[in-house]
């Protein structure tokens, strides 16, 4: 049982700590505040923000194959497959943006050049899409602990 709550914990901390990123990401993102140092931001908030993705898939990976219920149990639940399309649509909407402040870091360091407005009202929606489905993932899960 020390194992499942740990599974859990880390879980847990791992999906708090991807919405402190995006939340970041999705703050700074605006033209109004657009400086060198806002582009440098991004590109380290965005870079934090995948490798804790990559944490929390590994964390839920954890709790399927080492977790009590087992994977059956897992795969036998149609929340489980929801949260997972949803997870797996957030990383997708994601490479937009992972590419955008990419170029836009290289842009500044060999132009000096900041991102056109436009553009950056645009990064920003596909920032704030992925925002908004976070707390539908969470949403599930609560729904889905308590047995639906």
């Amino acid at each position: 049982m020390t194992l499942e709550a740990f599974l859990a914990a880390f879980h847990l901390l791992a999906v708090l700590t991807l919405v402190v990123f995006l939340t970041s990401e999705a703050a700074l993102c605006r033209s109004d505040w657009m400086n060198p140092a806002v582009v440098q931001r991004l590109a380290r908030l965005d870079l934090i923000y995948g490798i804790t993705a990559v944490v929390l898939l590994a964390s839920g990976l954890a709790r399927l194959f080492w977790g009590v219920k087992g994977v059956s149990w897992y795969v036998s639940q149609p929340l489980f497959h929801i949260k997972i399309t949803l997870f797996v649509l957030m990383g997708l909407l994601s490479i937009k943006p992972t590419l955008t402040f990419r170029r836009w870091l290289k842009e500044l360091n060999a132009t000096g050049a900041l991102p056109a407005e436009a553009e950056v009202r645009s990064t920003r929606r596909w920032v704030m899409v992925q925002s908004h489905i976070l707390p539908v993932v969470a949403v599930i899960a609560v729904y889905w602990a308590r047995g639906w």
